[in-house]
């Protein structure tokens, strides 16, 4: 059965292949608004899996990170940027990558999904630029956050979105953690730098894979 296109999906569609980016949710959520104001945030979710499940848009979910739309359907693989997150495609022929010698476990196999990750160009030229910063003793962030190691600020933070059973605000990680919210939205600015939070949904926030790991170092 063919998918009716209302006219939100329509402008959904229309404004992600407008962009030519992989664009979140909340991303296409603030372009579609402006042409249709009365449109929620859930309907634009709603109406992204339906296209999704209908093969009219590819929908990207990067491990522990927010999901990503894409409206290039030709197969291709993508690369990722673990510092600001950027998604660009990336072509890589059949012949590269092969299973041929991989044990499928009697799998029959319907297609793949490379994720490859890495420092753009952009983050490798900030990364740099960080580290004789640190050279030369200027450590430290203007509100006092250590870009070292973990601090005890950043590790109370860290701990009370383990034990959220999902992403929570900067008030609820306050009254977790007694610290004041400039003080926690600080540390999470911080922690978002190193990959250890992520913003799933709109002003909230949640651990990721690496988060937890550093957690337990």
């Amino acid at each position: 059965m063919q998918l009716r296109m209302t006219n939100q999906r329509e402008m959904i569609l229309r404004e992600l292949k407008k962009s030519k980016k992989h664009l979140t949710a909340d991303e296409l959520y603030e372009r579609v608004k402006k042409f249709m104001p009365r449109i929620s945030l859930a309907t634009v979710y709603r109406n992204l899996e339906i296209l999704s499940d209908a093969a009219m848009i590819r929908k990207l979910e990067i491990s522990g990170r927010q999901k990503r739309f894409d409206s290039e359907l030709e197969d291709h693989d993508h690369i990722y940027c673990i510092q600001c997150h950027r998604i660009e495609n990336l072509d890589i022929g059949e012949n590269e990558v092969t299973l041929g010698a991989v044990d499928t476990k009697g799998y029959e196999i319907t297609g793949r999904r490379l994720e490859v990750i890495g420092l753009c160009p952009k983050c490798q030229e900030k990364q740099t630029k960080t580290n004789i910063k640190a050279k030369k003793g200027e450590t430290t962030m203007a509100c006092g956050c250590k870009k070292g190691e973990l601090s005890g600020e950043q590790k109370q933070v860290l701990e009370a979105m383990a034990n959220c059973e999902g992403p929570c605000a900067s008030k609820d990680i306050a009254t977790a953690t007694g610290l004041e919210t400039k003080q926690v939205s600080c540390r999470i600015t911080a922690l978002k730098k190193k990959g250890y939070v992520d913003s799933p949904v709109r002003c909230k926030y949640g651990i990721t894979s690496e988060g937890r790991a550093a957690l337990k170092g």
